[in-house]
């Protein structure tokens, strides 16, 4: 196994943990025969707050388990992979910053489930690659949008028992990162051509400001030409002895 294998393959084992964990949490739902809905976000309760960072980790069904974490598996490998600066970061965010939103925008319910943080990363692969016009990224973007791109429906209020609020504040929160760390982690190459140009331009300009510059001299010239034609100018001398002394 090559170091570009090992790379990828660690690249999965973050998710593959979390996953394990939402898988962990539905099994203990069913031995103790409970459920943990009740820890998700209500919106505008002060006791939904703790949902924000609970409700992910729970989910209604095995359905609803398995739609979510396979998506995770995948894109929060490709987060890591191809933004492993930022990746955490983004990840955690994400998570608040989806579930925040919700807490505050959501309908009077108890809200569960990953999606929210699903739509963050693939909101955030997608513009992250657009932003930085980095033709590898965006090559990722296109590819997230093959594989995802149906979830667009999800942040549409079409169906009551889906919490589409939380589609769109993982969606929005996904965006915002996008634009934020745009700067950072991986950038495009800046090419010699473009860098030519560049110089190019600037040398365009020169003669602009060279031309200035000969003006103002010019013209500051020719102020001093007047100034001193008038000092010596002297249309009758008798003048200037009728003028006071200090």
């Amino acid at each position: 196994m090559n170091q570009e294998q090992k790379t990828i393959l660690k690249s999965f084992i973050p998710p593959f943990i979390l996953v394990v964990i939402l898988w962990i949490v539905k099994f203990l739902e069913i031995v103790f025969e409970t459920s943990f809905a009740d820890y998700g976000v209500f919106p505008r309760h002060t006791e939904g707050l703790i949902g924000i960072a609970l409700s992910p980790l729970i989910h209604a069904d095995f359905e609803h388990l398995i739609s979510n974490s396979i998506p995770l598996l995948v894109l929060g490998a490709a987060l890591i992979y191809f933004y492993k600066e930022l990746a955490y970061r983004v990840f955690i965010l994400s998570w608040l910053l989806s579930g925040f939103w919700l807490w505050i925008i959501g309908r009077e319910n108890y809200h569960i489930g990953a999606s929210g943080v699903l739509y963050g990363l693939v909101t955030f692969l997608f513009f992250s690659g657009v932003f930085r016009k980095h033709t590898g990224l965006m090559a990722l973007s296109l590819l997230v949008v093959f594989l995802y791109g149906g979830l667009v429906w999800g942040i549409f209020p079409l169906f009551k028992i889906i919490s589409w609020e939380s589609h769109l504040c993982g969606s929005l929160a996904g965006i915002l990162l996008a634009f934020v760390y745009r700067q950072e982690g991986p950038q495009r190459k800046v090419y010699e051509w473009e860098l030519e140009n560049e110089d190019e331009n600037n040398n365009e300009n020169a003669p602009d400001v060279l031309n200035q510059n000969v003006q103002d001299e010019n013209s500051a010239e020719e102020k001093e030409r007047v100034k001193i034609h008038y000092i010596y100018k002297r249309e009758n001398p008798r003048d200037e002895k009728d003028e006071p002394s200090d």
